[in-house]
């Protein structure tokens, strides 16, 4: 044996050593490592009562059950009836080990008694098991509740976009993965490189084997949409819901196995071979990329022309050059960045001529091809409308896909609105013309246009306001185009921004023009209000801005709703007019939502009689915390609980009793 193979020969041996040490030390049982838990603490049950002692009864039974459960999840129900039945189950980490399972659900049994002493709800989060029980049911599209947990160490020594891209690439990735598990774990976990740094991340997906492959799918986006706030800088981070829980580290944090032994001896000149036959294939691949570069760039024109047609030339003239937008956007400095989101960042930028423009460019992990992303360009761009941020073309080079935009001046909606010195700027005069100019953009969109187009994204930070305060509704990145005669769409990716999806898209990806309703709704309340429906991560307060308006609307006081800056300076019918309208477009069930037709009548028309709402979908979930009883929910409505003046003609005001 030469020199080479010896030293090759040690190297093998002391990573087989290595890694023998290694496995035997992760044999070791160790005590669970403890994260966090949650206690309903609100409603508690008598120590000795019957809810008590199935209680009780459960965790005995999901303890003896850790045992003998080889995908790690087990669920049971005791007792009966309303009151007494409860549910529990645990979770353990898809990569762990029935011991290792066993000692945590053990671990987790006998510590939520103490942590949640004669609660009706709880959950206990460990690092390699989940345990919870309720009187009720957890909701498996709701973030609430949930623990999120960050790693403490800021990202550094690389770019922040880049690392955002590869995170929540992977997370998506791994989400998608879990959901769509043939295995009886919905589990998988994943690793990608950072390009351009020697950091790798690592990422997990998990869900209950409960949920369906689209429940599984909700929970998990549900829960990669709550890091970007609670830990966009940071180099590890997870999100635990009741039902499903996401991770990343810049380290492997779980069990990486291998299909090799380990034991074999690879001497160096198998190694050459293999090296010098894996160069031959490189060049030999490199050689035909080249070859066949050339090919598809004939039949990519062909393919434009035959898919395009006459509209080709149109299609070309909105096309910019990769360095015109380079030059405009200054090589896209962090100094011209104006705005970014999960879908890509946007850039301000002037071209050679002195327009102002706006550059979004789209996220590599977009996933669109070349020619349905050209397709979209041509339909967006016959949109025109003043409501409507106008396309001025786009840039497909350099493996990137850019959008661009007229520049509009005055930011977003969101800038004013929650801006402690900024929402002043906004009188009700301002807010009204706001509200029907972004209603009578949707109606555009969903009626007049030569498209039925669907936005699917609606929200505050998608509408933008001109030098004279017309607002402009931008990111069509999500819109879908239908068919005139096509009522309802349906999609397993759910994409969108939490407190604005309508439920029924949220819970089963079915999109319609009242999902564009429900997130309308949504803005006027935040309008009228200046406050976010979207609650900050770390608050506890469980009162979301649905739930606000609707308690003001149910005790006749819609006008405490009011942003207190606005003073004197609106019409009380106006505002109970737009109070009433925003929670008719959040109702449940898109059936009983209004079309953006009807709510530009009821905004325009002084004398029309709006329909009573009900009690809006999500401030369901907090009936409780608003002592909010079901008499109440279905009350009568009294006619004549209110009379205002408006132009010296009388109308009734209608409220719930």
């Amino acid at each position: 044996m030469d020199s080479t193979s010896k030293q090759i020969w040690k190297i093998s041996y002391t990573a087989y050593i290595l890694f023998g040490f290694l496995t035997l030390t992760s044999t070791t049982e160790a005590s669970p490592t403890y994260k966090g838990s949650y206690c309903n603490d609100t409603i508690t049950y008598e120590p000795n009562s019957t809810l008590s002692t199935n209680i009780n009864v459960l965790l005995n039974s999901l303890t003896t059950n850790s045992s003998q459960q080889q995908d790690g999840y087990y669920m049971n129900i005791m007792g009966f009836g309303t009151t007494n039945a409860v549910n529990g189950m645990f979770l353990c980490r898809g990569d762990i080990n029935t011991s290792t399972c066993q000692n945590c659900v053990t671990d987790a049994a006998q510590r939520i008694k103490r942590r949640c002493n004669n609660q009706t709800q709880a959950i206990i989060w460990y690092e390699e098991c989940m345990l919870r029980y309720t009187n009720t049911y957890f909701k498996f599209y709701s973030i609430e509740p949930r623990l999120n947990l960050k790693d403490g160490k800021k990202v550094s020594g690389v770019d922040f976009d880049l690392f955002n891209k590869t995170v929540y690439g992977l997370l998506n990735k791994v989400a998608f993965m879990a959901a769509h598990s043939t295995t009886a774990k919905r589990f998988a976990t994943g690793e990608v490189k950072i390009r351009k740094t020697s950091l790798t991340v690592y990422g997990l997906a998990q869900c209950t084997t409960d949920l369906s492959t689209s429940m599984c799918d909700t929970c998990l986006g549900m829960a990669i949409g709550t890091l970007p706030e609670c830990c966009g800088d940071e180099e590890g981070a997870s999100a635990l819901l009741a039902s499903c829980m996401v991770r990343y580290e810049l380290y492997p944090f779980y069990n990486v196995t291998s299909s090799s032994s380990g034991k074999s001896r690879v001497g160096a000149k198998v190694i050459i071979i293999i090296i010098f036959i894996a160069f031959l294939l490189v060049l030999l691949i490199f050689v035909g990329c080249y070859g066949k570069r050339r090919v598809t760039r004939q039949r990519r024109r062909t393919m434009l022309k035959e898919h395009f047609g006459d509209e080709l030339k149109t299609l070309e003239s909105l096309q910019f050059k990769f360095v015109t937008i380079q030059a405009a956007t200054n090589k896209f400095s962090k100094e011209n960045q104006i705005g970014k989101g999960g879908f890509g960042v946007v850039y301000k930028g002037v071209l050679s001529d002195g327009q102002e423009i706006a550059v979004k460019k789209l996220s590599i992990n977009s996933g669109q091809g070349s020619i349905e992303f050209q397709n979209e360009i041509l339909l967006i761009a016959k949109l025109q409308h003043v409501n409507l941020v106008t396309l001025l073309g786009f840039c497909l080079e350099e493996r990137e896909k850019m959008l661009i935009y007229d520049y509009v001046s005055n930011k977003s909606l969101d800038y004013f609105l929650f801006d402690h010195t900024k929402h002043r700027v906004l009188d009700w005069f301002e807010r009204y013309k706001i509200i029907g100019g972004i209603a009578r953009g949707i109606l555009y969109l969903h009626e007049y246009s030569r498209l039925k187009v669907i936005h699917r994204d609606l929200k505050s930070s998608n509408i933008l306001l001109d030098d004279n305060m017309n607002p402009k509704i931008s990111d069509f990145g999500l819109a879908r185009i239908v068919t005139i005669d096509q009522e309802l769409g349906r999609t397993n990716r759910i994409v969108g921004t939490y407190g604005y999806m309508a439920p029924e898209y949220a819970m089963h990806g079915q999109f319609s023009e009242k999902s564009d309703v429900f997130s309308f709704g949504v803005i006027i309340i935040e309008i009228i209000s200046g406050k976010r429906n979207a609650r900050p991560i770390a608050s506890d307060d469980f009162d979301d801005l649905l739930s606000m308006a609707w308690t003001k609307w149910r005790t006749e006081t819609p006008l405490e709703l009011l942003d207190p800056v606005l003073k004197d300076s609106y019409s009380d019918n106006e505002v109970i007019k737009c109070v009433q309208i925003g929670l008719l477009c959040v109702q449940e069930s898109p059936l009983d939502r209004p079309t953006m037709a009807q709510v530009v009548s009821y905004l325009s028309n002084l004398l029309v009689e709006l329909p009573f709402p009900q009690e809006p979908v999500f401030s369901m979930d907090r009936r409780t915390s608003l002592n909010i009883t079901k008499e109440s929910i279905s009350g009568q409505f009294n006619s004549n609980s209110a009379v205002s003046s408006i132009n010296d003609m009388t109308k009734s005001q209608f409220f719930p009793r």
